[in-house]
């Protein structure tokens, strides 16, 4: 949990990538990255990243934390809206589920 504990808003309330994104690509990184320089294995890593993210976007449009609430949360103003249209605990969790039934996909797969 603590490692992850930023992640939230789009990594730290930036509104960039989403958060489940990003712990997604962390667990695809302990199944196929690697431990030394290895160009294959460095090369297998990055086609499951872009494999995710492709999945990810067609049921989200967006890895974007603002594009996927369609507000920017890094303004105040934009932090607000998300709130009291109750976002964080209304429209997040389908990120999160989403981002992790792609990843039982996958991971049953391969």
């Amino acid at each position: 949990m603590k490692i992850s504990s930023g992640f939230g808003g789009g990594m730290g309330r930036t509104a960039d990538t989403c958060g489940a994104v990003t712990a997604a690509f962390m667990v695809l990184g302990l199944k196929y990255g690697q431990n030394s320089p290895d160009r294959e294995a460095k090369e297998r890593i990055y086609t499951q990243i872009k494999d995710f993210a492709e999945r990810f976007k067609e049921r989200n449009r967006s890895l974007a934390c603002r594009a996927l609430l369609d507000c920017d949360i890094s303004t105040p103003e934009g932090l607000q809206q998300a709130r009291e249209a109750e976002m964080f605990s209304k429209t997040c969790p389908k990120f999160l589920r989403d981002a992790c039934e792609i990843l039982e996909e996958m991971l049953n797969v391969n």
